[in-house]
């Protein structure tokens, strides 16, 4: 994509901090007329967040700015600010394709290639426009015009943040903006639990309360609207699906298109199932797996040492970070529950020592 070859994308070994110049995005957002801000398929709260607590911000430096997603967001994320006006590639794509290719700049959150970006990736590849990547996903593809990436990050919205506070722009960090990133943040985060939240993250969620954030109306937002069907899937999963295998310190969900028929469940209902799994004392490793689109899409987090990560590029063709990663399977249900359960033999030293 940028009308070159692929490159090699950046290894595990490589930096883990590309630290770009950031006078370099200020001369081409102080020329844009138009910017775009993308963000992978099936987004998430750090992938909403992140946008959209940007455009909030870039909207008070650039004439035109909107949001493109690859596909419809989960409902519990409907409430942020600007999210009406976000427009869905799958579902008005010329529209979509039009606003890329018009751009002057168009900056790419929270995923690390264009390939996660789904309908959307030639429209990303043939754009003329200066991409600048924000992202904390392991192995960036080196392709971008410009690049802010820290995969010690806890969120893309923390660097969001980072990069605002570093262009000096934190006059435009309204309460609407603020409220966004914390979102991501938060999410991202499993509410500021998980082994990547720093010190640093916490001053960052220090300036988006200074800048009206309101965590109690957000937390509520995000987890307190839950439907019945949604509640009592989740009963059904914890009493009827969840599979413990304590040797190998491994606990699994997995859900069929019937299950889902039969609960009702919409888009974002099963966000956060993949955790119930290390909830179990002495669980380390958390797997989800949810038939979907004609393939097995799957999510493993992860406790202590054990890189998630690695075992979802090298079993399912999948990726992102050491202790949460996604993967799909174009086997059955069946197929790829039974080969993931043949692959822990050969990882059980790891879980062991995790």
């Amino acid at each position: 994509f940028l009308n070159k070859p692929m490159e090699r994308p950046l290894s595990n070994n490589c930096m883990n901090l590309i630290q770009p110049d950031h006078n370099t995005l200020l001369a081409k957002l102080e020329q844009a007329k138009r910017v775009v801000i993308i963000t992978h398929t099936n987004p998430d709260g750090d992938a909403m967040g992140s946008a959209l607590g940007w455009w909030h911000v870039l909207k008070t430096h650039v004439p035109s700015v909107h949001v493109v997603v690859p596909n419809v967001y989960p409902e519990f994320l409907a409430w942020m600010s600007g999210a009406d006006q976000v427009v869905v590639y799958d579902r008005q794509e010329r529209n979509a394709k039009r606003l890329i290719q018009e751009a002057d700049v168009v900056f790419c959150l929270d995923f690390n290639h264009p390939g996660r970006v789904d309908k959307a990736e030639a429209a990303l590849r043939e754009t003329k426009a200066f991409t600048a990547l924000i992202d904390h996903h392991l192995q960036p593809d080196p392709n971008f015009h410009w690049s802010f990436s820290d995969v010690q990050a806890s969120s893309t919205c923390e660097l969001v943040v980072r990069l605002i506070q570093a262009l000096g722009w934190e006059s435009a960090l309204s309460p609407e903006a603020a409220s966004c990133l914390y979102t991501g943040m938060m999410t991202d985060t499993g509410s500021f639990r998980f082994s990547s939240c720093s010190a640093h993250t916490h001053r960052m969620v220090a300036a988006l309360l200074d800048a009206g954030a309101n965590h109690v109306q957000i937390h509520e937002a995000v987890f307190d609207t839950n439907s019945e069907q949604r509640m009592k899937l989740l009963g059904h999963c914890l009493a009827h699906k969840m599979e413990v295998l304590p040797d190998y310190r491994t606990a699994f969900i997995s859900v069929t298109l019937a299950e889902q028929a039969q609960f009702g469940i919409s888009k974002g209902d099963t966000e956060g199932f993949v955790n119930q799994g290390l909830a179990v004392k002495g669980i380390k490793f958390a797997a989800f797996f949810m038939e979907k689109d004609g393939e097995i899409k799957i999510s493993f987090r992860s406790k202590g040492g054990f890189d998630v990560n690695s075992f979802a590029r090298k079993h399912f063709d999948g990726g992102g970070h050491f202790h949460a990663a996604g993967a799909r399977s174009t086997q059955s249900l069946d197929l790829t529950l039974l080969k993931f359960i043949e692959l822990l033999p050969a990882h059980r030293h790891e879980l062991e020592m995790a």
